[in-house]
């Protein structure tokens, strides 16, 4: 078999190929559990970085 063109998105839809999926939600805000200030969950804490 040979191989099949590829097909490309029309000039049109550039740019909003990605902007048309949406990107999950970011966590709420915790408490750190060494000093208790707000911070993103999986991040390390800016005030006392653990």
């Amino acid at each position: 078999m040979t191989a099949l063109p590829k097909h490309w998105p029309s000039s049109r839809r550039q740019g909003r190929r990605r902007a048309s999926i949406k990107a999950p939600l970011l966590a709420q805000v915790t408490a750190c559990k060494n000093c208790g200030q707000p911070k993103v969950p999986g991040f390390t804490c800016k005030n006392c970085n653990k």
